[in-house]
């Protein structure tokens, strides 16, 4: 490759009125980048000479503008929602959950924060999905009780959408709208088209945003796959036709930037699932993968009907995708090869093949109920093969090793080598999306903050301007607007975004203050401090007694309690010599008393709660 000498790139900053920053790509020429990690608030593009399409596509509806506010899927997997507004029209773009971080006990899912939606509900016209996994549709069962607006999605979106709401019993309520690729809607002064793209499931949509300022390209999640398992390629050509005509600026899929090459395609697995069904002819077979990864299960079945075997697919989201594939002819399952679980029995072992999920070792995912032995009606034998035909989503690691680790306990043999290809595209199918939209503004999305970066480096290295490689936060309020003949991208605002905590059927009871107890009493456990005092008088008629939950184990530490009851009587004591009448305050002395003393006896700080009761 030819090298060529350069000056050292940084990043370049401007001030703003709100003092917050937007971090932008800049150097004075290009090449590789070094430089520090600042943010700017605004980012007019430098005044570099844009090729004729690109100014063209830039200044298209010159005086219009548009804002484009990520309320979630930047810094983090999952959680995926974009507004896209103008003076007077919103839509939403995606609309979906992310799962709990480890420290979030007892919570289920994380929806968005759609406070700022709710402040726009006369201009909101509808959601426009991209494509069915739950980062991306998760939210909507949710979402669609404060804001009941249209959904536009391709088939397949649309019927696992259809699920979910058939679920919640609000398939009367919600309007919806098939898409067919190619085909656009419009939403007063925004025109959506449907492009074709590739990824881990089937009726993956990227969308062509026609705006009063220009055209916005929205990936979705995508790779670039020449040879898909079902259906057509990627539209390249469509791209390509959008980029001669101009396009204003690219929010792009950034999970897979930092690696090299290009992503594999999915028939590459099928490949995989040939040899290991040859090779063990003999043994049972079970593979654990993505409920959603629909192209993945046809090769699965297609393997087990070359090789004779029976087929039954286990857990409840893997049974409900298949249901609604199978039923919309995204998947094909020949006649006689699918047999319930309750039939497994009647089928030797070399004759049968279970489809699985849990395959990111979630506790109550079949796969882990079997390898734990919970699992009531298959029981892992020696004679088993596991394809784990995913690769662990970051944070997921121990969990799954945990499960490979009880299954290889019981002497089944575990395989994971080369029995997944990724859904994203790598750096390379990304360069060749830029060279072929050639957007004026590259915006990465779909990733942690190093992922984003790496996106953006790759716009770049194929000739979107450095300065106008944007890397948002959740909240930004990014404008596009035409000022003097001159197309400005600009963040005027920054919005409430985050998370909204699901515990069970509660949505939003649950806040940070309550995680914080939560973390606090499963770190350091809680003592109920029980007395009864003298309604007038004050004194002590019985107790102190002390009820330790997740502390010390009582029978154990009878010495420690009873000098904890001691310092509480004490305590109680002083309050009475000091004449303290108010039980909130006597109830912050037994506190702030018994827990100095616990630091100083065992360093250790348990929630104290004390109840008193008067006679």
């Amino acid at each position: 490759m030819r090298e060529v000498t350069e000056k050292t790139k940084e990043l370049k900053t401007t001030e703003t009125r709100r003092g917050r920053t937007v971090q932008l790509l800049h150097s004075e020429s290009m090449g590789r980048t070094g430089g520090r990690a600042d943010r700017t608030r605004s980012a007019e593009h430098g005044g570099r000479r844009q090729t004729e399409q690109q100014t063209k596509g830039a200044r298209a509806g010159a005086g219009g503008s548009v804002r484009v506010i990520p309320l979630g899927g930047l810094d983090q997997i999952g959680m995926n929602i974009t507004a896209i507004e103008t003076e007077e029209s919103l839509i939403i773009v995606d609309c979906g959950l992310s799962f709990p971080s480890d420290d979030m006990l007892g919570i289920d899912l994380v929806i968005p924060d759609i406070s700022y939606l709710k402040s726009k509900m006369e201009k909101i016209k509808g959601f426009v999905i991209t494509h069915g996994h739950e980062d991306h549709i998760g939210a909507l069962p949710y979402v669609l009780q404060q804001i009941n607006v249209p959904v536009y999605a391709t088939k397949l979106t649309l019927a696992l959408i259809e699920r979910k709401l058939v679920e919640r019993g609000m398939d009367q309520l919600v309007k919806t709208k098939t898409m067919k690729f190619g085909q656009t809607v419009n939403f007063g002064d925004l025109k959506v088209e449907f492009v074709k793209t590739n990824h881990s499931i089937q009726d993956a949509a990227a969308l062509a945003i026609y705006t009063p300022a220009g055209v916005l390209v929205h990936t979705g999640d995508f790779k670039v796959d020449y040879t898909p398992v079902f259906g057509d390629q990627i539209d390249l050509q469509r791209f390509a036709e959008l980029g001669k005509n101009g396009v204003l600026a690219m929010f792009s899929d950034s999970t897979n930037a930092e690696k090299p090459g290009s992503t594999m395609s999915e028939r590459t697995v099928g490949r995989t699932f040939d040899l290991i069904f040859a090779e063990h002819k003999n043994n049972r077979i079970l593979v654990a993968t993505f409920a959603s990864n629909v192209d993945r299960v046809q090769q699965i079945i297609n393997t087990a009907a070359k090789y004779g075997r029976k087929v039954v697919v286990e857990g409840r989201s893997m049974v409900n995708v298949i249901s609604v594939a199978s039923e919309l002819h995204y998947i094909n399952i020949p006649e006689g090869t699918l047999i319930d679980i309750e039939n497994l029995k009647d089928y030797p072992d070399e004759k049968t093949v279970l489809i699985t999920t849990g395959s990111q070792g979630e506790s109550m995912a079949a796969l882990s109920r079997m390898a734990s032995g919970m699992h009531r009606k298959v029981h892992i034998t020696p004679n088993d093969v596991i394809v784990m035909s995913s690769h662990p989503i970051p944070g997921n690691e121990l969990a799954v090793d945990k499960v490979v680790n009880e299954l290889t306990k019981q002497h089944a043999q575990v395989i994971m080598q080369d029995t997944h290809v990724s859904g994203h595209a790598c750096s390379e199918d990304l360069k060749l999306l830029y060279s072929l939209v050639k957007p004026r503004y590259a915006i990465p999305v779909h990733g942690e903050y190093h992922h984003r970066r790496a996106a953006a480096e790759l716009a770049a290295a194929v000739g979107v301007e450095r300065e106008n490689c944007l890397i948002l936060e959740n909240g930004d309020v990014l404008q596009f607007s035409a000022e003097s003949g001159e197309m400005k991208a600009e963040i005027r605002d920054h919005v409430q975004a985050g998370g909204i905590f699901v515990d069970g059927l509660g949505v939003g009871d649950v806040g940070n203050i309550v995680i914080r107890d939560r973390q606090n009493l499963a770190q350091n456990g809680i003592i109920v401090v029980v007395l009864t005092l003298e309604k007038y008088s004050g004194h002590l008629l019985a107790g102190p007694d002390l009820i330790s939950r997740g502390f010390v184990y009582v029978r154990e530490s009878e010495d420690l309690m009873e000098e904890a009851r001691v310092q509480v009587q004490d305590a109680v004591d002083d309050c009475l010599v000091r004449h303290v009448n108010d039980w909130g305050k006597i109830k912050n002395i037994i506190k702030d008393s018994l827990a100095d003393f616990l630091w100083k006896r065992i360093k250790r700080n348990p929630v104290i709660l004390p109840v008193i009761m008067e006679v």
